[in-house]
C-alpha cells in the first residue's frame, strides 16, 4: 500500500522580518548574508533548491520544532535572498535532499521522537513510506545528517473520500 506524503518547506513569511533588516542590523538577529561560493552547498529551506554560485543567502537560526516537548529544537538554515516558498507535489522528493546523507526523524502526536534513521537521500521516499506505515508516526523531519541542520518537514496526505 502506498502512503502519500507532502514535503513541507519553511514558509518565507517566517523570515520576512529579518530579510527586511539593513545589513548592519542583521547581527542583532544573529543572521548574516553570505555569498554562495560553491554548488551544492547552500540548500534553501524555502525554495528547496540549491543556491547557485553568485547568489546570496541569509544564514540565521530557525526554531524548526517549536513544540511543547523535550524535542523542541532550533538551528541554522540558509534562505536565498530572492526565495519564494515552493511546495513540492504530493510524493515528490526535491532534488536538494536527493544527494545528501539525511537523518529522518519520526515524531508522534505528542511531539516525541519515536524513531530516527540515517539514509542516503536517494532512499528517502522508501524510508518515508516505511516510517508512515507505523500508525503512531504523526510527522517527520528531515535533517542534513553531517551538519545536523534542519531541511524540511514531511506530513501524511489524508485523502478524503
Amino acid at each position: 500500500m502506498t502512503i502519500d506524503f507532502q514535503i513541507i518547506p519553511v514558509d518565507i513569511e517566517a523570515f520576512q522580518p529579518v530579510l527586511s533588516l539593513a545589513p548592519e542590523a542583521l547581527a542583532s538577529a544573529h543572521a548574516k548574508v553570505l555569498d554562495v561560493d560553491e554548488h551544492p552547498g547552500y540548500p534553501c529551506r524555502v525554495s528547496l533548491i540549491e543556491a547557485k554560485v553568485g547568489e546570496q543567502v541569509l544564514v540565521l537560526p530557525y526554531n524548526h520544532h517549536d513544540v511543547d516537548s523535550p524535542y523542541r529544537a532550533s538551528g541554522p538554515v540558509f534562505v536565498r535572498l530572492n526565495a519564494q516558498t515552493h511546495l513540492p507535489a504530493i510524493n515528490e522528493i526535491p532534488e536538494v535532499v536527493q544527494h545528501r546523507l539525511l537523518s529522518l526523524r519520526a515524531y508522534n502526536s505528542e511531539h516525541m521522537m519515536i524513531d530516527a534513521i540515517v539514509i542516503p537521500g536517494r532512499e528517502l521516499k522508501a524510508a518515508i513510506e516505511t516510517m508512515f506505515a507505523r500508525e503512531q508516526v504523526n510527522y517527520l523531519h528531515i535533517h542534513n545528517a553531517n551538519p545536523g541542520c534542519f531541511s524540511c518537514a514531511v506530513q501524511r496526505v489524508n485523502h478524503k473520500q
